[in-house]
């Protein structure tokens, strides 16, 4: 018993040796939560018949009878598991080899003769490589086949019956040498169907009492059953996932929200235009738009200020003089371009570009400068849309600028749409540049 215990926690030791030498791989798929530990029970048929089976063997027919068993495994990549696998059973044949040949050649076998192994227990740690990951349209794989191969111990005894030359043997513990292959079906959201063919090279020659030709034994064991992950439901299984499936679903999920955004967008537009239309008006035709003209309503030809209302003393009049633009005044301009942000697709100034345009506006009041603004879009969208949003973009800036106290007579708005790009369209970054608003000091 105790020696049972001893090799058993041999292997779960070598197991957690083999899990933590591979983790630093598994560090690669740290940016998405994986269920990595599973278990799983499974029964099948032992036999002493295998595809490796050559002409001669110590028995000349197998009698299949019923094995049973389980595994812990732990996922250390999407493709590569370490599993530890345990096996109870017993393997049966009949009809002992006689070293004798028969008229055409052929071995001759002994009636009535037979041999019984009890597999005590056995426990092996094998390495599971997954060949495939089988259903890109889903982030959980339907079908993965597999193979498998790893090192075991077992303890097991022979018995038996009219076989010359042999001798029962007691329960003994031997190495064996289990390789197979398999294929595992998704069932449901972490559970799997596991169905294989296991062959076990044992390290004996005695392993059904007999040894006939100096060969050591060997079983297999075709098994099905079920593995079941461990962990939160939420997340999913490593073996199972799909990096490609869930690339394609977030990508489908990026291009909804997009198109989301734009039919909001547009659906937006006309009651948009419509308030703009309203906002930036100028009923009184004062040269200040309705949003900024606090004193509507002033007779026409009226001369007034930046905010709409007449101007009460007679502004003494100066001779003009040649206009000198300097380093620092464009480093003003550059400023407030650099910062001017809108809402997407509106002519709506974002609060963060406030103030650096005052800026503009007290360079404009203190120095009596004109002002050209250009406002220009990419080729995205039709012609009439983006000229229409490059014109309102810059009347947009002169309401905000002539608010601010700057004269409107000296600021001049334009809207040129796509017809003046200064970079490739093709591109992302050029479309990027060509989305500007254009400011001329003179």
């Amino acid at each position: 018993m105790n020696s049972k215990i001893t090799k058993t926690a041999l292997v779960l030791s070598l197991m957690g040796l083999s899990t933590q030498l591979f983790a630093q791989d598994s560090g690669r798929f740290s940016e998405k939560s994986f269920r990595t530990w599973s278990v799983g029970v499974h029964g099948g048929v032992l036999s002493q018949n295998t595809i490796f089976n050559g002409k001669e063997r110590d028995f000349q027919t197998a009698k299949e009878t019923i094995g049973y068993g389980g595994f812990i495994k732990k996922q250390v990549l999407p493709s590569l598991g370490i599993q530890a696998d345990f096996l109870r059973g017993k393997v049966e044949g009949l009809r002992s080899n006689t070293g004798g040949l028969d008229a055409n050649g052929d071995n001759t076998y002994l009636s009535g003769s037979s041999y019984e192994t009890k597999i005590e227990w056995s426990a092996a740690l094998t390495a599971i490589y997954n060949i495939a990951n089988i259903n890109i349209n889903k982030e959980n794989a339907i079908l993965t086949p597999y193979v498998k191969a790893g090192a075991g111990y077992m303890s097991a005894g022979a018995s038996t019956t009219n076989v010359p030359l042999s001798a029962n043997e007691s329960y003994k513990e031997r190495w064996f040498v289990p390789v197979g292959a398999g294929f595992k079906l998704g069932v449901a959201k972490g559970i799997n169907l596991d169905m294989g063919y296991d062959v076990n090279f044992v390290k004996s020659d005695k392993f059904d009492g007999f040894n006939y030709g100096g060969r050591n034994d060997k079983f297999s064991y075709g098994h099905i059953g079920l593995e079941f992950a461990l962990g939160s439901k939420e997340k999913p299984q490593l073996q199972n996932y799909s990096s490609l499936a869930n690339l394609r679903a977030q990508t489908k999920e990026e291009s909804d929200e997009l198109r989301r955004a734009l039919s909001t967008a547009e659906q937006n537009a006309a009651r948009d235009r419509e308030q703009y239309a309203k906002d930036m008006g100028d009923d009184d035709n004062d040269g200040v738009a309705n949003k900024f003209d606090k004193c509507p309503g002033t007779p026409s030809g009226t001369v007034v200020d930046g905010s709409g209302c007449p101007i009460k003393v007679q502004r003494e009049i100066i001779k003009e003089t040649k206009v000198v633009v300097t380093e620092a005044d464009r480093k003003v301009v550059d400023e407030a371009i650099k910062n001017l942000e809108f809402d997407l697709g509106k002519a709506t100034i974002r609060a963060k570009s406030y103030a650096t345009l005052n800026k503009v506006a007290a360079l404009l009041i203190e120095k009596n400068f004109s002002l050209k603004l250009a406002g220009h879009t990419d080729n995205t969208g039709s012609m009439a849309l983006n000229l229409r949003l490059s014109k309102e973009r810059a009347e947009s800036i002169k309401a905000y600028l002539v608010s601010q106290g700057a004269n409107a007579s000296r600021i001049e708005a334009t809207g040129y749409g796509p017809n003046q790009p200064i970079a490739s369209n093709k591109t992302a970054d050029g479309r990027q540049k060509n989305r500007r608003v254009e400011f001329t000091l003179y």
